[in-house]
C-alpha cells in the first residue's frame, strides 16, 4: 500500500495539517494526518481476534477510504464502494479471502474501462460520521460496532451516484457459488 501523504502528492492534493480533517470534517486539530491516525488506532474497544467481528474492519477501511479518496488510488473507491454494496444490499459476510478475488475481478473489470472513473461527493458531503464521532461516542465494543455500521452506511449512502455501477460489477463479481456465502445480519435494519 502505498503512503497516503505520496498519493496525495502525486494527484496534486495539498494535505493541511492543522484544524479539522479537510476531507470528512473531523474534529481534529491535526487534520488529515490526525484522522488517519485516529483511523489506525482508535477503534480498539472490538476484539477483532474474532472472526464475526472482522466485518467491523472491513465496514471502517471502507468508510474511511471513501471519504478520503483525494489520498488513496484511483481504482480504490470501485473496490471499496463494491465490497460495501456487497456486505450492505447483499447482505455477504466478508471475510479476508473475498477481498483478493475482488480485486482481481476488478482487475479484469477495469482492463476494458481505463477511463472510467468515481468521481467522490463533494469535500465534507461524505457523510456525517467521522473518526472522532466513532472514537469519542462508542464506550463499548457494542457502541464502536454500530458507530462503524453506522459511519459505513452514511459514506455508501453518499456515493449513491454509483450504486446501479457497483451493483453490476456486485453481479458479475466471479464466484459462481455467491449466493452460498455466509450471510450477515449488521446491527442496523
Amino acid at each position: 500500500m502505498q503512503n497516503y501523504i505520496d498519493v496525495a502528492e502525486k494527484n496534486g492534493v495539498t494535505l493541511y495539517g492543522e484544524g479539522s480533517c479537510q476531507f470528512c470534517g473531523a474534529n481534529t486539530t491535526r487534520g488529515v494526518h490526525e484522522c488517519v491516525e485516529i483511523f489506525s488506532l482508535a477503534f480498539q474497544l472490538i476484539d477483532y481476534s474474532k472472526p464475526e467481528n472482522h466485518i467491523y474492519r472491513f465496514l471502517s477501511v471502507d468508510a474511511h477510504t471513501l471519504q478520503h479518496p483525494e489520498i488513496h488510488g484511483r481504482w480504490n473507491n470501485h473496490f471499496h464502494l463494491t465490497r460495501q454494496h456487497l456486505i450492505f444490499e447483499y447482505k455477504i459476510a466478508w471475510n479476508y479471502g473475498l477481498s483478493p478475488k475482488l480485486s482481481d475481478y476488478l482487475n479484469a473489470y477495469k482492463a476494458d474501462r481505463s477511463d472510467e472513473f468515481l468521481a467522490p461527493p463533494k469535500v465534507l458531503e461524505r457523510g456525517s460520521v467521522t473518526t472522532t464521532d466513532v472514537r469519542d461516542s462508542a464506550k463499548t465494543e457494542a457502541e464502536c460496532q454500530a458507530m462503524i455500521e453506522k459511519w459505513g452506511q452514511e459514506v455508501y449512502q453518499s456515493w449513491n451516484q454509483y450504486h446501479e455501477l457497483v451493483d453490476k460489477i456486485a453481479q458479475g463479481f466471479p464466484d459462481k457459488n455467491r449466493s452460498q456465502l455466509p450471510k450477515i445480519k449488521l446491527l442496523l435494519k
